[in-house]
């Protein structure tokens, strides 16, 4: 009798905390964002090119944190790309990725394995990501023309859906 009730118990509990996560996930207000300035951060490419935020506006501007460690964010490179392919003749538009922790000769490895040409950027003090608060990768963020962030997204998404592209695309829009 008492392994039954203690085995229902954890059943319970499990589904309660399942239930929370879902909810939680879903509802998160980090999935979210209030319309903030986004940081001016400043990147470097393999090149040493110097790339600043906020030489960007008057573009939406995509930016990704990855890494070639994070199965998750290998997962979702793919839409990365087709994004990339789709978007970048389009005015207005610019797709920015910034690798989190990672080894730059792997990341480029990978990339070129892998026939990936989307833009990689180098943060190796961090300075992007402490600017941005990341708290893991995949964490993707969109900001506005006008150097708003718009949208935050923690973890992989499908940025090649006609949602995604639909979102950018209206920002695009927008005087």
């Amino acid at each position: 009798m008492k392994t039954k009730t203690f085995t229902l118990l954890i059943i319970l509990l499990s589904g309660i905390t399942i239930a929370f996560f879902i909810v939680r996930q879903r509802y998160s207000p980090e999935t979210s964002t209030p319309r903030l300035i986004a940081p001016d951060i400043e990147l470097t490419d393999i090149r040493e090119n110097k790339l600043r935020l906020s030489e960007l506006k008057g573009s939406v501007v995509f930016i990704n944190f990855w890494a070639s460690w994070c199965q998750s964010c290998i997962d979702e490179v793919p839409s990365i790309e087709g994004l990339f392919r789709r978007l970048s003749g389009t005015p207005k538009f610019t797709l920015i990725t910034i690798i989190f922790k990672d080894d730059e000769n792997k990341i480029f490895r990978y990339m070129k394995e892998n026939g990936y040409t989307f833009p990689v950027y180098l943060d190796p003090d961090n300075s992007a990501a402490k600017g941005f608060g990341i708290t893991g990768v995949p964490e993707t963020f969109i900001v506005d023309k006008k150097g708003i962030l718009r949208e935050k997204v923690i973890g992989p998404a499908d940025w090649n859906s006609p949602q995604a592209i639909s979102l950018i695309s209206n920002l695009i829009s927008e005087p």
